[in-house]
């Protein structure tokens, strides 16, 4: 217990304080600290061992040769063990950061994707068990492969046995929820939260009939929040998350996070309880299992996303989702107009370099047209219309769009709706052309450029496109985010050796691991071109300095630079000067100079 007791020692008079000042429960929390020291005792000793080499390199999740991949189990291996026995693809790929997309128990017809847990200790049955999980990420650490699940933290399925003991009349348990004997309390709170899902889960509370209360359900109705103002929340979601750690996780990923903290006439969210909770639930893994890293979900601009960074001194997340870049991306794929992507990347480059974000195209997810508007007005964008043409265009409406996608939560009041479909689809790839091929590889080239760790949806790498088989299912059918959740293609991957985009993919994460460059330390900003279709970043580290150019114009374009040395195109080799950079449609180059280093 030496390295528990070390830890603990070190950081338990900033715990104390946070825990009692939210709680002033000094019950609950020994309660808490003994819970700690129990799941410390329940952790292998090849765990404990990992944690000691990661603590003597606490900044081991930022090298540049980390690169992710997102899979759904039971699309891509059919089970836990059948993913394992595809690691060696996973390997091929150059991913060797793997994300299990939800696979904790949870009821068929009332799972939301898995995120409606109802038992966060099991394995979904036919996906395997928790001695599956834990053989899975045991092996993925002996090729040095990091593991990361989602832990749903704002709410369980009403099937989990605290919802089912809430039902059955225990006030005790009821106690973790928030119930209410009528709908007086919830009128209150609608008048100032808003909807998440306004036409397909409206409003933010359910009534149940089993007790014949009101029941806040901000998500589905299924789906019941918890209430972290008892501190009985907080201590065992904290076990259930250490219990997932002890199974070999590496990265537990942070599920509606902004959401967790309620307070009447708020909007129930990013309450500064929130930041309390979140902080606290880092120096649990801390003390019991500091190999383990926290990511958080925080779907909102970066102005509400840093915050979940903390502080150097106390930290929070040690990761978060690079949102707003991955949607203006697709902004700028529509509008070939790079202006507000170049102001959200000087706002992403202009933060401290410890700051790491998870950078991707796209995820499970659909795509929420939150952008900043407020930016766009300048140029003659309104809102409302902005969205409808983004939808117009991503559903292959618009001229010269070779997108093909479907709406999710379309609202037509609001004029508003988001968006659904894989990478390969969105930038036309059902169409066969040449131009969507090359448009898809510099999306990823862009992703790669960017600081912090990529990560690819699982079969994004072979350009796998919309499964509209989802229509034809009565269970999936409803939820348009299955067009790009079809299951994995292996037929596609048995070809991937002549498959243009895996190995233009291949030649790209080589470059970027190979590359010093791409350090996560090096200087990063973004230049003039003076060109609105194309955006320009500069990378500089250790006298290597790299000019990344993405033309996201649908035709030949020129970058007007005004760099006066020669520089050396990485994937070609050609020499060129980077004054007046010609480029075709969707082409991207990495440009790289080498200046002389001085001999100490």
């Amino acid at each position: 217990m030496a390295d528990f007791n070390r830890r603990f020692a070190k950081l338990e008079r900033e715990l104390r304080s946070l825990y009692l000042g939210l709680y002033h429960d000094q019950q609950a929390y020994a309660y808490f600290c003994s819970m700690l020291k129990k799941q410390y005792a329940q952790r292998k000793e090849s765990l404990r061992q990992l944690d000691a080499r990661r603590e003597e390199n606490p900044g081991w999740y930022k090298d540049q040769k980390m690169l992710g991949m997102q899979i759904y189990t039971q699309c891509f291996g059919g089970n836990l063990k059948g993913v394992e026995k595809h690691l060696d693809y996973i390997q091929e790929t150059g991913a060797n950061y793997l994300h299990l997309m939800p696979l904790l128990e949870s009821p068929k017809e009332k799972s939301d994707g898995g995120y409606a847990v109802s038992d966060f200790r099991k394995v979904q049955p036919e996906l395997g068990t928790k001695e599956d999980l834990a053989d899975l990420a045991e092996e993925c650490h002996k090729r040095d492969m990091v593991v990361c699940i989602d832990f749903v933290m704002n709410h369980t399925s009403d099937e989990h046995i605290w919802a089912k003991r809430a039902k059955a009349g225990e006030e005790a348990f009821q106690q973790r929820y928030f119930f209410y004997d009528n709908w007086d309390i919830p009128n209150l709170y609608e008048q100032t939260v808003p909807q998440v899902f306004p036409t397909t889960a409206p409003g933010s509370f359910s009534w149940c009939p089993e007790v014949g209360k009101v029941v806040m359900t901000s998500f589905y109705p299924f789906q019941w929040d918890l209430n972290y103002a008892n501190p009985t929340v907080l201590n065992d979601m904290t076990e259930n998350m250490l219990f997932l750690c002890n199974q070999g996780i590496d990265v537990i990923r942070l599920d509606a996070v902004p959401y967790i903290w309620k307070e009447l006439w708020t909007t129930c969210r990013n309450l500064p309880q929130v930041h309390t909770l979140v902080r606290i639930m880092n120096l649990a893994a801390a003390i019991v299992c500091p190999g383990t890293l926290l990511l958080g979900e925080v779907v909102m601009e970066p102005s509400k996303v840093v915050p979940y960074f903390g502080t150097p001194e106390s930290p929070e997340c040690h990761m978060l989702y690079n949102v707003t870049t991955m949607c203006t991306t697709w902004h700028t794929v529509a509008t070939q107009d790079t202006r507000l992507l170049r102001h959200q990347m000087d706002t992403v480059f202009a933060l401290p370099r410890q700051y790491t974000f998870l950078n991707y195209l796209r995820c499970h997810d659909d795509i929420g047209w939150g952008l900043d508007y407020e930016y766009l007005r300048q140029f003659g964008v309104e809102e409302v219309a902005h969205k409808r043409f983004l939808s117009d265009y991503f559903q292959g409406k618009c001229f010269g769009s070779e997108a093909r996608g479907e709406l999710y939560n379309d609202d037509p009041r609001l004029g508003d709706a988001r968006h659904c479909g894989t990478t390969a689809s969105l930038c036309g790839m059902e169409t066969g052309s040449e131009q969507s091929l090359n448009l898809d590889i510099m999306l990823h080239a862009f992703l790669f450029t960017q600081s912090g760790l990529p990560i690819l949806y699982s079969g994004d790498e072979l350009g796998q496109l919309n499964d509209y088989s989802y229509h034809c299912d009565p269970i999936k059918r409803e939820d348009s985010r299955f067009l790009h959740r079809g299951n994995f293609d292996w037929a596609a991957a048995e070809k991937r050796s002549t498959n243009p985009l895996y190995q233009a993919l291949l030649k790209l994460e080589a470059i970027r691991k190979g590359e010093k460059a791409f350090h996560a330390d090096a200087d990063v900003w973004t230049l003039e071109p003076k060109n609105t279709h194309i955006l320009a970043i500069g990378r500089y580290y250790q006298g290597d300095k790299l000019l990344a150019l993405f033309n996201f114009g649908r035709g030949n374009e020129t970058a007007w630079l005004e760099e006066g040395e020669v520089y050396e195109d990485l994937l070609t080799g050609e020499k060129l000067d980077a004054k007046a950079v010609a480029m075709k449609p969707y082409e991207f180059r990495w440009l790289i100079l080498r200046y002389p280093q001085e001999k100490e």
